[in-house]
């Protein structure tokens, strides 16, 4: 969020805000859809078929509606029935700058309709992007990626526009950091270049993976070796696919995370064992309990506090197979109830940590520090960013007003407002926590927790 489009409690409209009456222990059921860092990918992969693509267990979320209105803007006839995405992409055409600017501010997905368009159309324009404000995610090693592919990149007032007079060819290509987007783009443009695109350094997450298998189904030849690295053999010609998307995991977590800090029980439908290991770890390092039931059809895993104290941990985020960044959030406010000091040491961004001010305000004890407190240096180490939290615990969290600042830290002031004595106003529920939570409030209801919309406008302001 920046500086001009920030809002406070004062100024946020009363429509979106959560009155939530903490104190009561989720108890019950939610499910997990496709993964919104797959689904928004796979919806852009379908651009280089030339015939129609399905993709199911799509959830719906604010993230699918923006790709949907980018892919349609080019010419892409898209089609939800239910949790089933129908795209086809048989006359993609160019789309005016006025037209994806509608989209601009409101997601990263532009960047990566780069490759796709260049293959169709010979040209693609980026407008300026928007996300959460968690750290650097600069664009330039995409567009770094996108010229040595042979794109010619023009930067305007308007935004970033793209051409590739000579058409695309392979590279090879060592990424800095394992960085998904990085790789996304790589992959989404390596596919129809011609020759072969070897990129080491690679990112391998699960999310990762499945994009992998989307593309194959489509006719890619990619092959992914040991140690971080992806060889891409370009091809003439990709048709559509039909293909389910990963459940999320990230979702599946901020559930377990939420039963774990109200002393509840939540069965996630649909969360799976094997690309939720790390995080597994963690949970029963903390002392939650929890149960895998991995029938293909009402499969998923209960997450639940066994009535024990909480333990304290040191932990450190990292890119898979490590602990994921996108669960420290969660875990975070779920460790305020341990018994004890823990750590949390954050190395996938330099800017992760804000959140935990409006925490401090509900009366968690967490302090933030430069140094790489986990035990293994990392690359924002001696350069001044609050990268690590030490958590001290157990702690009393009582109700507060509370503003989001971005998508995951956002459920995780939702978890902390029901863990927490008294009742709180969360501001920009559906600015952010709609991006990627399918249904929250329904969700949340069904659990048992106590929540509302406001009335009236006399209930929006501070008291």
């Amino acid at each position: 969020m920046s500086s001009t489009d920030a809002t406070t409690p004062e100024t946020a409209p009363s429509e979106d805000m959560l009155i939530i009456h903490g104190g009561t222990p989720l108890d019950g059921e939610v499910q997990v859809r496709g993964a919104k860092n797959l689904v928004s990918k796979a919806m852009v992969a379908a651009l280089l078929g030339t015939s129609p693509s399905v993709l199911r267990s799509v959830p719906a979320i604010r993230d699918v509606e923006v790709v949907t209105g980018l892919l349609r803007v080019h010419g892409v006839d898209v089609d939800l029935d239910g949790d089933t995405l129908y795209m086809d992409p048989t006359s993609v055409e160019s789309a005016g700058v006025e037209e994806i600017n509608v989209h601009a501010g409101t997601s990263r997905i532009p960047i990566l309709l780069c490759g796709p368009l260049l293959h169709r159309l010979g040209r693609a324009f980026i407008p300026d992007l928007g996300g959460c404000n968690i750290g650097g995610r600069p664009i330039d090693f995409h567009l770094d990626a996108l010229r040595k592919f042979g794109a010619v990149v023009e930067k305007s007032a308007d935004g970033t526009h793209l051409s590739a007079p000579n058409g695309l060819h392979g590279i090879r290509y060592e990424l800095e950091f394992p960085s998904v987007g990085a790789t996304e783009q790589v992959l989404l443009t390596a596919v129809m270049a011609k020759g072969t695109t070897e990129l080491r350094n690679a990112a391998i997450e699960p999310e990762i993976i499945d994009l992998i298998c989307i593309l194959q189904k489509m006719g890619a030849i990619i092959k992914v070796h040991t140690n971080r690295v992806i060889e891409i053999v370009g091809v003439d010609e990709l048709k559509g696919y039909s293909h389910r998307a990963l459940p999320d995991r990230i979702e599946a977590a901020s559930w377990a995370s939420a039963a774990l800090a109200t002393q509840g029980s939540v069965y996630v439908r649909g969360a799976q064992q094997a690309d939720m290991m790390t995080f597994l770890n963690v949970f029963r390092s903390i002392g939650g309990a929890y149960e895998v039931n991995d029938d293909p059809i009402e499969g998923g895993i209960r997450f639940w506090h066994p009535g024990t104290p909480l333990k304290p941990v040191a932990l450190e985020t990292d890119v898979h197979p490590g602990l994921m960044t996108d669960w420290q959030q969660p875990i975070v406010v779920a460790l305020t109830q341990a018994d004890g000091l823990s750590i949390m040491h954050e190395t996938v961004y330099e800017n992760r940590f804000g959140y935990t001010s409006e925490l401090r305000r509900m009366g968690a004890n967490i302090e933030l520090y430069s140094d790489c407190l986990g035990g293994t240096p990392c690359r924002w180490g001696r350069r001044n960013f609050l990268h690590s939290a030490v958590i001290a615990g157990p702690s009393k969290l009582h109700a507060a007003d509370l503003q989001i600042p971005d998508l995951r830290a956002g459920f995780s002031h939702l978890i902390a407002a029901m863990a927490a004595e008294g009742t709180s106003r969360v501001y920009g529920v559906d600015r952010y926590i709609t991006r990627g939570y399918e249904n929250f409030e329904a969700k949340l209801l069904g659990l048992g927790a106590k929540i509302e919309r406001p009335t009236s406008p006399t209930l929006a302001g501070r008291p």
